[in-house]
């Protein structure tokens, strides 16, 4: 499957090279038997074999900044603020509706998720949602750490961080065993916005620490630690249900690109980047006084899906207690009469402290002026079209990628997209190798044959196309994907102090996790959008969240990279949909693909205990 996937990526000369190495890897009784049996013991001792890998490789051992590379957003629709009450009002409903989704999590009460499409009813693993309020991930010189916070020692946390104008404040949400009603939270987020204003109090924006490089952060966090005072602050952080940050205005037009730009970066450190707290996990949500609001969050410990789970409870909430002024079910605690004020946090700065916070400043600032965002609303059809065509909307929007790349720089490219293993205990995602040679085909014929091959051949390619990816997911929803696989035979090799084998120095293998194009799938059921940076320099991050009648793509990449635009990307995706449409219009006679059409991505999400 590797060769396969791998033959039209490189030259002749390299995968002739390639293929040799793999045969040896693969001959019987070679390095690759002995490697494949200790995975099947490891298999016997865990209760999901790639798991501990797979978070080590894809996260924590990863030294770029979490900011752009590697946290993503939800974006919420635009709020209309008229004044500060509206917007404090705001978020004291959020918070609200925050310890109304981490009191079902506590009770155990979400309904499993099940599989939808392709063995649909297949209950799937929870326990990613029950990591959304317990976790933090912590810095390390060489490689980080995602800390579990359950303890039978320390009490459950009860306090919310307020982050307001790079100030950070710890909100008491419980008092004396009652949780505060939304009236309470307004008047002690006034009481925050009142002391944040206080300029003799301000202290230096900690917070930019936490965009550095994972190493410089680690680092600089050592520094902090050896005052106390300091220690103390970093704990009431690291150990709060959440942070909300409340945004001073941008002054920029309220655009969805704007919008997103604010929650994956913060604007700079002259707009809202100090406002924030990167290492926690769950989440920063993004209360901006100027209607921008949402939620960034750490991703290592859970996938997109209960990102989207949680929001979507939460704009649920918040409407229904919008319209009804409480939600159904929703037993309001009574007024507490004794409010103390909120604590602000302190930090004790030394010159040292200083100069690494000059340094943070510097790169994020450079990280910003980089990042090249486009969010782009295709309107002229959505997935009611593609399912008209009987074909797999996820599927279909792959291949528009792999055109629309195509279109752009005349090359295909190892493609990235995430499926979901959470048929299995304990699963995160594989990879679905989008970049295949049907799509190849299909490309070529549409770009280089675009007026020498009959249109009816075109559609018969773009068919093979889409079985292709639709088989791929498959294969990779249920287990058999490739790139888990090969990821623990070569940490398994690691673990028994064996020379790094041969087919993990190959050229070809460091081509196959370039992922020039880095793709996700993100639906919502309200109105909201998912956006992330790319993963390699010279790429692309492509979030898609295809709705009835339109699509929403986030299309980003880097402008010190000559050959990347996000807009250019962004207009061949809307040629190339419009070319696909009139396509099938022309010459598809609906048919069933391959394999049914359900098993992209939202059937890409096994009740624990079955193992990979």
């Amino acid at each position: 499957m590797y060769l396969k996937c791998m033959k039209h990526l490189v030259t002749e000369e390299q995968f002739r090279k390639t293929k040799a190495i793999v045969e040896k890897f693969a001959a019987s009784g070679g390095l690759g038997e002995i490697l494949q049996q200790r995975l099947l013991e490891r298999r016997e001792k865990t209760k999901n074999w790639v798991y501990d890998y797979w978070l080590e490789d894809m996260y924590l051992n990863n030294r770029l900044p979490l900011p752009v590379n590697s946290s993503p957003a939800m974006v919420f629709p635009h709020q209309k603020f008229h004044n500060q009450s509206d917007y404090l009002r705001f978020a004291a409903h959020l918070i609200s509706g925050v310890l109304d989704y981490k009191a079902l999590l506590d009770a155990h009460a979400l309904p499993p998720d099940c599989a939808r499409g392709q063995l649909a009813g297949t209950p799937l693993c929870m326990e990613q949602y029950y990591k959304l309020f317990s976790s933090y991930r912590l810095p390390g010189c060489k490689k980080d750490t995602l800390v579990a916070q359950k303890s039978s020692i320390m009490p459950e946390p009860e306090h919310v961080i307020i982050a307001c104008k790079n100030q950070f404040f710890v909100l008491d949400v419980v008092i004396n065993f009652r949780r505060l009603n939304e009236s309470d939270l307004f008047t002690q987020l006034e009481k925050i916005v009142k002391m944040a204003a206080n300029e003799q109090e301000r202290l230096p924006p900690i917070g930019l620490l936490t965009t550095d490089g994972r190493t410089e952060w680690a680092k600089a966090r050592e520094v902090i630690m050896k005052d106390s005072t300091n220690r103390d602050s970093l704990d009431m952080i690291e150990r709060c249900i959440c942070l909300v940050c409340l945004d001073e205005p941008t002054m920029l037009e309220p655009t969805d690109t704007n919008h997103a730009l604010q929650m994956l970066h913060g604007g700079g450190v002259d707009k809202n980047s100090g406002n924030r707290w990167y290492d926690k996990p769950i989440l920063k949500f993004i209360v901006g006084m100027d209607g921008a609001c949402g939620v960034v969050c750490e991703h290592s410990p859970f996938e997109g899906i209960v990102l989207v789970q949680c929001s979507e409870h939460l704009l649920k909430y918040m409407n229904e207690l919008a319209v009804t002024g409480s939600p159904a079910k929703l037993v309001r605690a009574a007024s507490v009469s004794e409010l103390s004020a909120p604590r602000r946090l302190r930090w004790k700065c030394s010159p040292e402290i200083q100069g690494l916070l000059a340094s943070s400043v510097d790169k994020l600032q450079s990280l910003v002026r980089n990042l090249d965002l486009n969010v782009y609303k295709f309107k002229v059809y959505g997935k009611e079209f593609i399912k008209e065509q009987k074909m797999s909307p996820d599927a279909y929007i792959q291949v528009a990628l792999q055109l629309a790349f195509y279109r752009c720089q005349r090359r295909q490219v190892c493609t990235y997209e995430s499926a979901s293993t959470r048929r299995f205990q304990d699963g995160r995602v594989d990879n679905i190798r989008s970049a295949t040679i049907e799509a190849f085909e299909f490309v070529k014929a549409m770009t280089e044959g675009k007026s020498s091959l009959p249109d009816s051949e075109k559609m018969q390619k773009l068919w093979s196309a889409i079985n292709a990816q639709t088989n791929y997911t498959v294969l990779a929803i249920t287990g058999m994907g490739i790139d888990n696989h090969l990821l623990g035979l070569r940490e398994i090799a690691l673990e028994m102090k064996m020379e790094k084998p041969e087919i993990f120095t190959d050229e070809t293998y460091m081509i196959s996790n370039h992922f020039i194009l880095s793709t996700s799938q993100v639906p919502t059921t309200v109105e909201m959008f998912c956006c992330y940076g790319p993963v390699v320099p010279n790429g692309y991050g492509a979030c898609y969240n295809p709705q009835s009648d339109h699509i929403i793509f986030c299309i980003s990449s880097f402008r010190n990279c000559k050959e990347s635009c996000s807009t250019t990307f962004a207009k061949a995706m809307e040629e190339v949909l419009l070319d696909m449409r009139d396509l099938c219009i022309k010459f598809n006679t609906p048919k069933k693909a391959s394999v049914s059409e359900g098993t992209a991505k939202q059937g890409k999400q096994g009740k624990p205990g079955s193992k990979p």
